[in-house]
Order: C-alpha cells, then sequence, then structure tokens
C-alpha cells in the first residue's frame, strides 16, 4: 500500500511540468477510476461497507489524491452534478440580449463537464441511487444548490435586460427560479434520452435538442 502512494504522489507532483492538455486528461481519468471504484465497491458492500482506502486502492491513486477530488466516499458515490460554469460564461449570459431560453441552453450547456457525460458512470450510479435513500437526498440537496445559484445568474439577467419590470430584486429572482425549474426539466429530460442511448448524439446536444423542442412547445399556443 506505501508503495501505491509512494508512487502515485511522485505522479501527482510531475503534472506541473505536463502540458494543460495532458495533465487535464490525465485529471480526467483519475477521476473517472475513483468514481468508478467507488461505485464499484458501494455496489457490492454497501456505502457503510466501502472505505476510502479501499476506494483509493482499487483506483490505483492514494488516499490523499482521492481527498484532492473528493471530500467523502458519500461524495465521491453520489458523484457530480452540474455547476456554474466559468465567470467569463457568467458574465457574457448576464450580458447577452438573444433569445433567454437559448442563450440559457448555453449556459446548461456549459455547466456539464465531461465527467458528467460519462455513460459508464451515470449508469452505474443510477444503479446505486436506486437502492439507497440516502445518495437520492444528497444528489437532490446537490441538484437544488444548482438551480438556486443558476436562477441567481438568471435574475442578474433580467434585472440588467428588463430594468423597470424587475427593479424589485425578489420579483426577479422568483421569475428567474420558474425559468430554471423549467431549464432543469430539460437537462434530466436530456440526460435520461443520452443515458438510454436513445440516439448516438453526446450529452450536450441532446441537452440543446431538449431546449429547442422546450421552445418550439412553448411557441405552439403563441
Amino acid at each position: 500500500m506505501s508503495d501505491t502512494r509512494d508512487t502515485t504522489s511522485d505522479r501527482d507532483a510531475s503534472e506541473a511540468d505536463e502540458p494543460v492538455g495532458l495533465r487535464e486528461r490525465k485529471r480526467r481519468a483519475t477521476r473517472r477510476a475513483i468514481l468508478l471504484a467507488a461505485a464499484q465497491l458501494v455496489k457490492e458492500r454497501g456505502i457503510d461497507g466501502a472505505t476510502v482506502d479501499e476506494i483509493s486502492r482499487l483506483a490505483d491513486v492514494s488516499p490523499r489524491t482521492f481527498f484532492n477530488y473528493f471530500a467523502s466516499k458519500e461524495e465521491a458515490v453520489s458523484g457530480e452534478l452540474p455547476s456554474l460554469p466559468a465567470a467569463e460564461h457568467i458574465q457574457a449570459f448576464v450580458a447577452a440580449r438573444g433569445l433567454l431560453l437559448d442563450d440559457l441552453a448555453e449556459l446548461v450547456v456549459a455547466s456539464v463537464d465531461a465527467t458528467l457525460a460519462d455513460r459508464e458512470v451515470v449508469l452505474l450510479r443510477r444503479e446505486l441511487v436506486k437502492v439507497s435513500p440516502q445518495l437520492v437526498a444528497q444528489r437532490m440537496t446537490g441538484m437544488r444548490e444548482y438551480e438556486l445559484e443558476l436562477a441567481g445568474v438568471v435574475a442578474q439577467r433580467l434585472a440588467a435586460q428588463h430594468p423597470e419590470t424587475f427593479a424589485d430584486a425578489e420579483a426577479a429572482f422568483l421569475r428567474a427560479r420558474l425559468l430554471v425549474f423549467s431549464a432543469s426539466g430539460a437537462l434530466r429530460h436530456a440526460w435520461i434520452a443520452w443515458a438510454d442511448h436513445e440516439g448516438d448524439d453526446d450529452l450536450t446536444t441532446m441537452v440543446r435538442r431538449a431546449f429547442a423542442a422546450l421552445r418550439e412547445t412553448i411557441r405552439l399556443d403563441g
């Protein structure tokens, strides 16, 4: 075990000398290995029967490296959820004056990290969530946090684009939250369709398609 930890630590230390593209690929590969190892062990033993040391050993990383990626085994098992993209994406969204739903679709696409688009990880985690209420609650909490953060960004856009209509910050936030909840439905629809192999498109394409369908459906009564 000590040999594995030392070797992994040496690999981590050497990453600073590697090209950014190579470091990013290694980072994603390491994260994926941890996600798969955590899901596999919890599937076999349950959440209480798996330890960080065992997950790290199966993923061929040190426990220290594990904690560089995840705060706990529960977080590794529940996995990533969408998170707000980089500041430049948010600033561009707030300043944009295109169709709000279309711009929101692109902001959501920017929130979908590559690890979210790993079908093997998603399907394995789906099996775990079915039998673990604890993981369901954790993912619901994480998704709600993302939705509220996203609603805050949309509220900024509404206030900037329609200052007279949304002079009241609370009114802007409530309208933004309504839109974000609709967007979350489109994201979930795309995610399920993609995970169930409904077509050969990647996840981001499916997300854009779901938003387009939502927009067209809204226009049916227009």
